[in-house]
């Protein structure tokens, strides 16, 4: 149990060092903050070309309501990418493996595992998890998100079936 504290321990570190983004820091009033963060993050004291242009696209999103982004994605356009947006979760949740991930070591004891076994074997699953990600990751350019999405959605269909 104690490696499951190294990502959430990186995860606080990144949080402390990572600056916070010009546009956030920006739309806070923070105006000469965001400029300063911007000139570290780029390396370059001329900065003032994307600093306007984070000026302007804070202001005409200020622009538009709720209501009005509401009703933008529910529009021809935009409906496909909403809709999978809402459904890819939720076959998430569908299919269990949420559920799986948090129970894998007592899954495993309850197959007869040990108390080292099961957590052994919490490793490897999150171990294939993370490979499986990787693959994904530096092959998406190279085989496209579209192929990848439907490939995963037919193994995942196929596993339910058997």
């Amino acid at each position: 149990l104690g490696l499951a504290a190294v990502p959430a321990f990186i995860l606080l570190v990144g949080s402390i060092i990572l600056p916070e983004s010009p546009n956030s820091l920006y739309e806070r009033k923070k105006e000469s903050r965001a400029k300063e963060v911007l000139r570290k993050l780029r390396g370059t004291d001329n900065v003032d070309a994307e600093m306007r242009d984070i000026i302007e696209a804070t202001k005409l999103s200020q622009k538009i309501t709720m209501k009005q982004s509401w009703q933008i994605m529910c529009t021809k356009r935009y409906l496909p990418q909403f809709i999978t947006t809402l459904l890819i979760p939720l076959f998430q949740q569908l299919t269990g493996i949420n559920s799986i991930m948090f129970y894998v070591p007592i899954l495993f004891k309850s197959l007869g595992s040990g108390s080292e076994s099961a957590l052994l074997n919490t490793v490897i699953v999150g171990a294939v998890n993370v490979i499986a990600t990787l693959v994904a990751i530096f092959t998406v350019d190279r085989l496209g998100r579209k192929f990848l999405f439907i490939e995963g959605g037919a193994q995942m269909l196929s596993s339910m079936i058997v």
